[in-house]
């Protein structure tokens, strides 16, 4: 019977190998040809293994990217910056919002909570396609386009943060809460004090979830920055692959998919264990 464990366990360990390859592969074949000059990548078959122009080409990805862009071009390194302010200030929207919103609809009893929370879970049902025109207009209108601001404001808002709050603060013990107001706190002190300290491993967790969001956006970006200098890591990949008429420079456009694909990367490897608690609520 032992035997049959032993045999079953290193099967699971083989078939997550394998796994875990052919999902890395990918990500090995991208940073490869970011080593390379534009003649190997196009060469068949192509290298395999990491070649000399690794910091030439990642540093001309950070400093200037790719010439094929023509008049949509931007540096790597402003490009970042610009992903970087959008998603922590889409996360940083998100989170706060729905902290108080859920707070609201959990601690202040009022009539009309339960249909207030309903509405808030019904624009889930929304795609962002339905409602990026009106979102637009209403931008245009406040003259906030190619802004920094236009980017952010129309995606603060999160139905599945305030419903993950929500939940979490339903578990908490009433007597806390009890507890809290016998010693005196008032609502704002029993958020701040209480509140935000039990949830933190949910926090942590929404800031994972929101700050990837954030930075994959596309499609908002691309109808809100109209000049180069506001436009994100995904935007300026999408100039640099669709240059007329030329031969799009692969290795740049690789080294500049490496850069997009380590903030992210980072923020999961740096917060998996509040992550991980977080979505299987460990601490309560």
């Amino acid at each position: 019977m032992a035997v049959e464990n032993k045999g079953g366990i290193l099967l699971l360990h083989v078939l997550c190998i394998i796994g875990v390859a052919l999902i890395l592969f990918p990500m090995y074949f991208v940073f490869v040809a970011s080593t390379h000059n534009v003649q190997a990548i196009m060469q068949k078959p192509m290298p395999l293994i990491p070649g000399t122009q690794f910091i030439v080409n990642y540093a001309r990805a950070i400093a200037s990217g790719s010439r094929m862009a023509g008049a949509f071009s931007a540096s790597g390194a402003s490009m970042l910056k610009n992903s970087a302010i959008m998603a922590v200030g889409i996360t940083l929207g998100k989170v706060v919002i729905a902290f108080l919103a859920a707070y609201a609809l959990v601690y202040f009893r009022f009539r009309g909570s339960t249909l207030f929370f309903w509405m808030v879970i019904i624009t889930l049902m929304l795609p962002v396609e339905i409602r990026i025109l009106p979102t637009y207009k209403i931008m245009a209108d406040l003259k906030l386009l190619d802004t920094y601001a236009g980017l952010i404001l129309p995606l603060i808002a999160s139905a599945t943060a305030t419903f993950f709050y929500r939940q979490s603060f339903l578990s908490i013990p009433d007597e806390l809460t009890e507890a809290a107001m016998i010693d005196g706190a008032g609502p704002l002190r029993f958020m701040v004090f209480i509140l935000a300290p039990v949830t933190r491993t949910t926090t942590a967790a929404l800031v994972v979830v929101q700050f990837i969001y954030g930075w994959n956006q596309y499609l908002w970006p691309l109808l809100m920055a109209s000049t180069p200098d506001l436009h994100t890591i995904l935007v300026g990949l999408k100039a640099m692959i669709a240059a007329e008429e030329q031969l799009p420079e692969w290795n740049i456009i690789m080294a500049t998919t490496i850069l997009a694909a380590l903030p992210p990367v980072a923020v999961i490897v740096l917060m998996q264990e509040q992550f991980i608690e977080g979505m299987t609520e460990k601490e309560k």
